[in-house]
This record gives structure tokens, C-alpha cells and sequence, in this order.
């Protein structure tokens, strides 16, 4: 069995696995999994915008997998945590940029993808949290 190699994204990551002792990914053979990944700068502030804070969780995904050799083109499957824009339903703006993202950073592929509607998430003003999976070749990294 390969051993597992554990990755910290450069900025906010090197501080979450100083403070929290987390890392953000990790590799074992040619499959990625990454810790859930927000709107967050290296600071770890928010957008006031919900859509700018979702792209910006694309970006951060895309910078962690990049950090274990893969990209969104890789990605098997998608786990999205939503703080809801009104009880009983994700909403309309949270939908829309997660398919518009998808569209275009993976093109014609179709991870299996489970949104999940969530009372709170791990930061104070944060309302989306992606997690993937994702199958690459040989480490590039």
C-alpha cells in the first residue's frame, strides 16, 4: 500500500496546520482527498458577496489540489455544505454559481455531487464549504 503524503496549501494552510493541526489534503496513490475548502482569503476573511465567496472556495479547491498534483479536471466527486438563504432551500444563488463553476473548470465532466443544506459552518460569516475527491496520475508535485 502507498503511504499517504499530507499537503498544506500555501498561506492559509500553513497556518491551519500550525494552529488547528489539520492538513488540507492528502494523497495516497493516485487519489486526492481534500479538507472542505471556503470562501476564505489567506487571512481567512469573507466576502460580504455570496457569489464572490463561492468562486472564491473554487479557487481555494483549485489551489489545494494543485498542492497534492491534481486539478478540477481530476475531480470525481463533490461534497458542498450551504448555510441556506432562507429556511427550506439552499437557494437560487448558491445553485447557480456551483453549476456555473462547474461548467467552466471541469467542461464535459460530471462528478456525482451532494449538497447538503447546514445551520452553520466553521467560521463565523462563512455559508459554503466544498470538499472533493479526485483521481490524478503520477504526483506532478
Amino acid at each position: 500500500m502507498t503511504q499517504p503524503e499530507f499537503f498544506a496549501t500555501p498561506g492559509y494552510g500553513d497556518r491551519q496546520l500550525a494552529e488547528m493541526r489539520y492538513s488540507q489534503a492528502v494523497r495516497v496513490g493516485d487519489r486526492i482527498e481534500i479538507s472542505g475548502q471556503g470562501g476564505w482569503d489567506d487571512d481567512l476573511n469573507f466576502p460580504a458577496d455570496l457569489e464572490e465567496e463561492i468562486v472564491r472556495a473554487f479557487e481555494n479547491v483549485e489551489r489545494t489540489l494543485a498542492t497534492a498534483g491534481a486539478t478540477w479536471r481530476d475531480v470525481i466527486a463533490v461534497n458542498s455544505y450551504h448555510v441556506p438563504e432562507t429556511p427550506g432551500f439552499i437557494g437560487e444563488v448558491h445553485n447557480r454559481v456551483m453549476v456555473e463553476q462547474f461548467r467552466e473548470r471541469m467542461g464535459d465532466r460530471a462528478p456525482i455531487w451532494t449538497e447538503i443544506g447546514v445551520p452553520a459552518l466553521g467560521a463565523p460569516k462563512m455559508r459554503v464549504e466544498i470538499r472533493v475527491t479526485a483521481i490524478a496520475g503520477p504526483s506532478r508535485v
